[in-house]
């Protein structure tokens, strides 16, 4: 793999993990009502979970897709389904400090397993193995996998980080639920190019 390329996947990896989606929008929130340090372990789910995925998408998943597209629109709609079922969660989830016993943040498995079902990664991670590893060598998936490794998890920390700085705005419960409401719709946007592309 070139210098070049090795640029080009650290760009693409950046924007890709950098930018709103499912897992951003999710810990953000989760950052708001559970604070960081319990949000770590989702964001390490996150992390660990989508390089997981991209070793195993270049290691032959992607064949399937290739071979049986019908795979690809059920797993669409399947991850439509999840995600709309995750954004009514965001809507009602209860921070820790209210003392209720509803809302917990993601586990690391939970979050681990959410990349499966998530667009975006399943965007990001066909992207990047069809983009940079066109020979399919076992040397530049783990190149991939391991940059993406190195980016995403600063990256879902900055969005976990300014969700915790938001909840000095949110004391109060009726901006909580709105921003959980905003998150939410957010989520649900998100699925806008999935639906339409």
């Amino acid at each position: 793999m070139t210098y070049e390329i090795l640029i080009a996947l650290a760009v693409f990896a950046f924007v890709s993990s950098i930018t709103p989606g499912p897992n951003n929008l999710m810990l953000m929130a989760s950052g708001a009502n559970f604070g960081f340090r319990r949000t770590i372990p989702h964001m390490l789910g996150v992390g660990f979970g989508f390089v997981f995925m991209i070793l195993l998408v270049g290691a032959g998943l992607i064949q399937i897709f290739d071979a049986y597209p019908i795979s690809y629109s059920i797993l669409k709609t399947c991850s439509v389904a999840y995600l709309l079922y995750l954004a009514w969660k965001i809507a009602n989830a209860v921070p820790a400090r209210t003392g209720a016993s509803t809302g917990t943040p993601m586990t690391f498995l939970q979050a681990a397993a959410f990349q499966w079902v998530n667009p975006k990664a399943w965007t990001m991670a066909l992207t990047a193995i069809s983009a940079y590893t066109p020979e399919r060598s076992l040397y530049a998936i783990l190149i991939v996998g391991l940059i993406f490794g190195l980016i995403n998890l600063p990256s879902v920390g900055s969005w976990t980080l300014l969700g915790q700085q938001m909840a000095r705005l949110l004391q109060s419960p009726a901006r909580l639920r709105a921003f959980n409401w905003i998150m939410a719709g957010l989520l649900v946007a998100s699925l806008y190019p999935v639906i339409w592309p």
